[in-house]
């Protein structure tokens, strides 16, 4: 069976006000240009494409194709969010171990202004446009808002904790050039912040954005004096209660044992780890689900992280570089790409193991898609 191997990453420039002539195609085409020269391969050589977006509409990803001059043998798309960009590197890694494709790029990116993000949040779906925007609820602030309250009485929790995680975050997003926020940011002024949706204060919320992400998977290896990131494994659990639980667990806490497994890696070997960080509450939850918590005590997990000496989110996550739509799906998979490359800059890290979630799709009440990659570096 052929190996699979990441051997290119890129994100555009985040943006919180993209220019006139900005799309979502623009934004695309850019970050899969810029993955692919990352990689050390020309546009001829891509032979799959993997796209998610939600503003690309009313083109698909054969458009995108048409427009990158690209020819190609495999092709999907993946409508999915926060859990479309493991869930494309899953489907791309299982075509290139089939041989069904060799060089694939997999791409997720948004133009998100106010506007877009105010249509996006009242007419994400059914549920959303029928039940839950009709009762005064707009966007997932409130229900997240809900959750978080769960979560602090479960866990003994104040606004305090989870503060200490944005915190943490902006001092990696210091680090990062393309974060969108890069100010430090400290924890009177985030509790001083205004109120959203209580508990939640602006700096809990994830800003939208506009940009784009893209990876390369190939079965052509990776070039001399370069390195790339193999796939150990990669799965996920889609609707795994139906939406009938309280939200205070994912997917991940019925998925993720064997995935470790499937592996052969402990979740304690993860050197850095990249969880979808809507919210500061879906840190914890995460890392928690992927038995990164193994006591329990969720407060000493927001101590490490504070301290800076566990790797997570070393982007400054979506909180401070920014969702960009679906792009957020793949955030976390690029920067854990470029950590195990040795490609980080000033935030690099002594990484041989990654572990990426993703998770989206907000149904009712919570995400309904949770998913998990383990990279090793080669």
């Amino acid at each position: 069976m052929t190996t699979p191997v990441i051997v290119g990453a890129a994100e555009t420039a985040y943006t919180r006000t993209p220019g006139p002539d900005d799309t979502a195609e623009t934004y695309l085409v850019q970050a899969i240009r810029l993955a692919v020269a990352d990689a050390g391969f020309a546009l001829s050589d891509i032979d799959g494409l993997a796209v998610s977006s939600f503003s690309l509409k009313p083109d698909h990803a054969v458009d995108l194709a048409v427009r990158c001059g690209l020819t190609l043998s495999w092709i999907m798309e993946d409508t999915n969010g926060g859990a479309s960009g493991i869930n494309m590197l899953q489907h791309a890694v299982r075509a290139v171990e089939s041989g069904d494709a060799e060089v694939i790029v997999v791409a997720a990116g948004d133009r998100m202004t106010n506007d877009d993000f105010r249509i996006l949040a009242t007419e994400y779906n059914r549920i959303t446009k029928d039940h839950v925007s009709p009762m005064g609820m707009i966007g997932p602030n409130p229900m997240f808002a809900f959750l978080t309250e769960r979560h602090m009485r479960a866990h003994g929790l104040t606004r305090h904790d989870y503060g200490r995680i944005a915190v943490a975050q902006r001092r990696w997003a210091g680090l990062n050039p393309g974060a969108v926020y890069r100010k430090p940011l400290t924890l009177d002024e985030y509790l001083a912040a205004p109120t959203v949706a209580p508990p939640l204060h602006r700096f809990d919320c994830v800003p939208p954005v506009s940009g784009a992400d893209a990876i390369v998977v190939t079965s052509r290896g990776v070039k001399p004096g370069e390195r790339g990131a193999r796939v150990l494994a990669i799965g996920g659990s889609i609707n795994w209660d139906n939406q009938e639980g309280d939200g205070l667990r994912t997917g991940l806490s019925d998925a993720a044992p064997a995935i470790w497994e499937k592996a052969s890696i402990a979740p304690s070997e993860a050197d850095i780890v990249s969880v979808y960080d809507d919210y500061p509450v879906m840190v914890l939850i995460q890392l928690a689900d992927l038995g990164l918590v193994p006591d329990g005590d969720l407060r000493r997990a927001v101590d490490r992280i504070d301290a800076h000496n566990w790797p997570v989110n070393t982007s400054g996550g979506q909180l401070s570089a920014g969702q960009a739509g679906t792009a957020g799906g793949l955030h976390g998979l690029v920067e854990a790409v470029t950590q195990l490359r040795g490609r980080a800059g000033q935030r690099q890290v002594n990484a041989r193991i990654a572990a990426v979630s993703g998770y989206g799709m907000v149904a009712y009440r919570y995400g309904a898609c949770a998913n998990l990659a383990i990279l090793e570096t080669v």
